[in-house]
């Protein structure tokens, strides 16, 4: 099958034993892993093998271990003697453990889980495994297990979804579902239509249709009306009695106390809370607020919130989170921008990828003062321009992209030779470089059509210790559009078990213009890969005959694009800058795309100066 196409989750984890399960934020992945647990439940999978569902994110401390968790879901599940079961379990290799959300888990706790995941699939080896994470926060590292993606709904999941929400006799009698499918796909409303590929987003723009019968099309609007909703509407719907509490403790105070509480714990990396603890938050919110009714008690402010609207939910014995990390991240986000915290926020956590939806919450909620984040972001971001190899690599991208071009294609230009730079020896700036060219070329769709040839080109090398990395080299030139020239080669891996790309795919996209001597350099450099591509060595070539043909194409790459080799050659540190320059880049790219009105004039000049020496 190819790389992207769609596949049956169950299928796919009937096969592999070892799976780790990547997608966006409220794509589904923990909805998968609880059912792959039922499935397992009721015996539909070929292997007999009792499920067992851990939080990762409950790995507060150094104290607990994997093999404790599991054993304490089996205690709480009713199970005589849990340890004894687990070790007989384990031994037989009867047991599938689900390990949802790596990325949830407490930053200074994250190597010592990563570890222990590893050293525990090691010694017992004759179980199932699968695993959960976000795509932004994965960083690779599990040899075991193979990588999916989540695959976003499509038109058909979508129009089953709406039809199953709206199936009360009432909807079916007015043709809620109906109306509503044919209302998300009109053209005015294409970024709902993009919402609600995301299963959770789709939810939300449910609940809030049945309200208002119009589409939010702005994410962070979208939460915002669903987070109402649910304050406002949620224990009505669910038929469960209003707590005199209520009476109160109006909607909006709650938002505030909420907020406060996501801010706090998220900033201090903490998903989980005892009672204790966010019974005396609450309690020291409401003594604080002047306007708050004195008979208001924390502890019942607590479980009023948790029976009748679910957003802080009890996840064991006296320990409670947010029911989603979506609306932590949300009311996290909420709070920054009523605070205005944003210099705050982008001083300490522009490249944590765990804020990286909260950036894009944010930039939604301050509506047209969005514009003040993405200037503290640039102007954080070219603090990185500084050491000197970035910035010379900034400045020959400048000297040859051409900046006659509108801005949008100066810039998607400038990230394209970056990823050129970037593609045989730092695999993840050469990633984000990428999506930087493609996402800053939505005006144009020529360009979209060019930059979508160098995602097809890519192509990883990668294998095992002792394996051949393959790939293919291929090459093609357009005198007319000059569409994409692309080269990337098979490479041998180390003795240490990591795969090194040295040629990656390599690719340059342009639009049409009149300059034949650049036009005649691009179908130079394919006749040269042309004959690079007769070259290829075969499987059985030695290793020495492998570096001979990877130093080719080096130096064909190199002479192209005008690069010295040691400007592309970047130590540790100087590729982690790079890296990290890039995703603040991508990220201010982002933050626009996520805000409620962006001025042209103002993200022109913004535009202007990203990816340039400063």
């Amino acid at each position: 099958m190819g790389e992207n196409e769609r596949q049956d989750g169950l299928k796919v984890a009937n096969k592999e034993q070892y799976l780790m399960v990547l997608g966006g934020p409220g794509v589904g992945k923990s909805t998968f892993l609880r059912k792959l647990g039922l499935t397992a439940l009721k015996g539909n999978l070929n292997h007999n093998q009792m499920p067992v569902f851990i939080e990762l994110k409950s790995f507060q401390s150094e104290d607990i271990s994997l093999q404790q968790a599991i054993s304490r879901e089996l205690k709480i599940s009713g199970f005589p003697y849990p340890d004894n079961l687990l070790e007989s379990m384990l031994s037989e290799g009867k047991m599938l453990i689900l390990l949802d959300g790596l990325d949830e888990v407490p930053s200074n706790q994250l190597n010592t889980v990563i570890e222990q995941i590893k050293d525990f699939c090691d010694q017992q080896s004759q179980n199932r495994f699968v695993a959960s994470c976000r795509v932004a926060a994965y960083k690779g590292g599990f040899n075991r297990f193979t990588d999916v993606t989540m695959a976003e709904f499509d038109n058909e999941q979508i129009e089953k979804f709406v039809h199953r929400w709206f199936s009360s006799k009432m909807d079916i009698d007015s043709g809620t579902a109906e109306r509503f499918w044919k209302l998300i796909q009109l053209s005015e409303n294409v970024s709902a239509k993009e919402l609600a590929q995301t299963p959770l987003l789709l939810t939300f723009l449910c609940l809030v249709y049945d309200r208002s019968l119009s589409l939010p099309t702005v994410r962070s609007t979208l939460y915002g009306d669903a987070l109402n909703i649910i304050l406002k509407d949620w224990a009505a719907e669910k038929r469960i009695k209003r707590d005199p509490i209520y009476q109160g403790f109006h909607a909006d105070l709650e938002k505030v106390l909420l907020s406060e509480i996501a801010y706090k714990s998220f900033k201090a990396d903490q998903l989980f809370f005892s009672e204790q603890e966010i019974t005396e938050r609450i309690t020291v919110f409401l003594s604080d607020t002047l306007d708050a009714p004195r008979y208001l008690d924390g502890a019942a402010v607590l479980k009023a919130i948790e029976v009748q609207q679910g957003i802080l939910v009890e996840r064991a014995a006296n320990i409670y989170s947010f029911s989603h990390l979506t609306l932590q991240e949300y009311l996290t986000a909420r709070y920054i921008s009523k605070k205005s915290l944003i210099q705050e926020l982008v001083s300490e956590h522009l490249t944590d990828e765990r804020w990286r939806e909260v950036f894009l919450l944010v930039s939604g909620l301050l509506e047209e003062r969005s514009k003040e984040l993405w200037l503290v972001m640039k102007h954080q971001a070219s603090l990185y321009t500084e050491a000197p190899k970035l910035r010379a690599l900034l400045h020959w991208t400048m000297e040859l992209s051409e900046n006659s071009r509108p801005s949008n294609q100066a810039l998607a230009s400038r990230a394209q030779l970056l990823y050129s730079a970037s593609a045989s020896t730092i695999t993840r700036a050469s990633d984000i470089a990428r999506d930087i060219a493609i996402t800053s070329n939505r005006a144009s769709a020529r360009a979209i059509a060019s930059v979508s040839d160098i995602a097809r080109a890519r192509a990883i090398a990668s294998a095992s210790a002792s394996g051949i990395a393959s790939g293919i080299v291929n090459a093609s030139a357009s005198a007319r559009i000059r569409a994409s020239d692309i080269a990337s080669a098979r490479a041998i891996t180390s003795v240490s078990a990591r795969a090194i790309a040295i040629a990656r795919a390599i690719a340059i996209a342009s639009d049409t213009d009149t300059n034949t001597d650049r036009v005649n350099d691009y179908e130079t450099l394919s006749r040269e890969l042309e004959e690079l591509q007769k070259k290829i060595p075969s499987d059985q070539a030695l290793a020495a005959d492998w570096q001979i043909f990877t130093n080719w194409l080096m130096e064909t790459y190199l002479n192209f694009f005008q690069l010295d080799k040691k400007l592309v050659m970047l130590s540790l540190e100087e590729a982690q800058t790079l890296e990290k320059y890039l995703y603040a880049v991508k990220l201010i790219i982002d933050c626009k795309n996520a805000a409620v009105r962006v001025s042209r004039q103002q993200w022109e000049v913004i535009e202007s100066r990203l990816l340039t020496p400063q």
